[in-house]
């Protein structure tokens, strides 16, 4: 069997569409959810190893990584998509709110990749670490400031890694803006949020696939950042 790709946070959106593309391109996947969904069971039926694990702990990062490595002895890529979208007025303890947004998206993305490097580098192609940060990680957010400060920390490992793993593993960052609107957003919300970029639309998952793509295809990217924001940062 292929040497899989590792996607964490797979169960919605954008880390499903990935799932779903990789499988459909043949790859093995190893796919991790924090909430069982019915997509998991349909990653499953398609041949994903699938695999529960809340990044926000310590010891949940831990018991991720054992299960990760008994997996495979070779990875041909981690993508880490695992996310929490908090923000500080729905959080009344604020050390507890930054600590969790510094683990899921810093500490645990940090400590998968020092424990996957043997698994990377062994594997028989030149292999990938994706980190899917966030257009805020060069802006910041007033109403979600520990998520862009994490957000920001995992852009800085992509420099680090990408020059620590060079030249057998090519590590870079995709960065996306709102590339799909939630149910429930409303169609003033809608107008509001098309009008903050210059190509005024939301392609949905699959401009995150294409770029994946073109990262697994590329053999001379690392330690970049695609930005997925539509020009936005012109506006």
């Amino acid at each position: 069997m292929n040497s899989p790709v590792l996607i964490t946070g797979a169960s919605q959106r954008l880390g499903l569409a990935m799932a779903n593309s990789l499988l459909d391109q043949g790859h093995h996947v190893v796919v991790t959810y924090r909430t069982l969904r019915p997509s998991i069971s349909m990653l499953e039926d398609k041949g994903a190893t699938v695999l529960q694990a809340d990044f926000s702990t310590e010891a949940a990062i831990d018991r991720a990584i054992d299960e990760i490595k008994a997996i495979s002895k070779t990875y041909r890529a981690v993508i880490h998509n695992a996310s929490d979208w908090a923000q500080e007025i729905d959080n009344h303890d604020k050390h507890s709110l930054i600590e969790r947004m510094m683990l899921v998206h810093a500490v645990a993305p940090y400590r998968i990749n020092l424990a996957l490097e043997k698994a990377l580098c062994d594997c028989d192609v030149q292999s990938d670490i994706i980190h899917m940060t966030d257009y805020v990680q060069e802006t910041g957010s007033e109403k979600h400031m520990a998520y862009a400060a994490s957000k920001a920390a995992l852009h800085n490992l992509t420099l680090s890694f990408a020059k620590k793993l060079a030249p057998k593993v090519k590590v870079n960052s995709i960065a996306p803006a709102l590339l799909m609107f939630n149910e429930g957003d409303d169609e003033a919300y809608k107008q509001k949020a098309l009008e903050k970029s210059l190509l005024e639309i939301v392609p949905g998952a699959q401009e995150a696939v294409k770029a994946v793509n073109y990262l697994f295809d590329s053999d001379y990217v690392t330690g970049q950042t695609l930005h997925l924001n539509g020009g936005r940062h012109l506006r």
